[in-house]
This record gives C-alpha cells, sequence and structure tokens, in this order.
C-alpha cells in the first residue's frame, strides 16, 4: 500500500524558506517519478514541480516556482523533497507529493486527487 508522509511545513513570513519532505513507502521509491503539488484555500491541486525516477536528472518546474523552488530526492532514503526560498502569501496552501501512476504522464502529474495527508505552508508577516 503506497503511503506518502509530507512534513516541514509551517508560518512564514514572506520572504522566507522551509523545506518539505515526503517520505514514501509501500512501493519501489527509486523506480517512480515523483511531485509535488500544492492547494490554496478554496482552489483545487496545482502542479508545483516534479522530479525523474532513480537519479532524478530531470527537474520540471511551474513558472511562479522557478528560480525559488527547488525539487531533489534521496532513493536511501524513499524522500523528496522541496526547498521552497523567497516565499510569498500567495505560496499559502497545503502542499502534497505524489507519486506518478500508471497513466499519469510526466511531469504533470499527482494533481487527480491529494496522496498524503499534505503539510500546511502559511507565508504571512
Amino acid at each position: 500500500q503506497v503511503q506518502l508522509v509530507e512534513s516541514g511545513g509551517g508560518l512564514v513570513q514572506p520572504g522566507g524558506s522551509l523545506t518539505l519532505s515526503c517520505v514514501a513507502s509501500g512501493f519501489t521509491f527509486a523506480t517512480r517519478a515523483m511531485s509535488w503539488v500544492r492547494q490554496a484555500p478554496g482552489k483545487g491541486l496545482e502542479w508545483v514541480s516534479a522530479i525523474s525516477a532513480n537519479s532524478g536528472n530531470n527537474r520540471d518546474y511551474a513558472d511562479f516556482a522557478k528560480g525559488r523552488f527547488t525539487i531533489s530526492r534521496d532513493n536511501a532514503k524513499n524522500t523528496v523533497y522541496l526547498r521552497m526560498n523567497s516565499l510569498q502569501p500567495e505560496d499559502t496552501a497545503v502542499y502534497y507529493c505524489a507519486n506518478r501512476e500508471d497513466g499519469e504522464k510526466y511531469p504533470y502529474f499527482g494533481t487527480r486527487r491529494p496522496r498524503g495527508q499534505g503539510t500546511q505552508v502559511t507565508v504571512s508577516s
């Protein structure tokens, strides 16, 4: 059974930084591309970033994330990370990670439904 456990969210001032983590289990982590998606209050799931399987050589970002967010993975720890810098109030959302499921196309996957419990990121002064 696939399990994804996100952590690392919190309250941060505009311009601040956070690093989110997602520990995966129930599948062969290294062989699956992973993504981060987010859901702002009253809105649907929005794709943020994705990293390819194995070495993670391919990394893709939504326009709003380019230059500010960095996705990475540690296959030995079954963990995918999202480093977020220069956070702004519009980044406030619940952030979820997702494993690419059969039928989903890289890199825009993970928005069908939340895969874990998510971690809340609130950017406010």
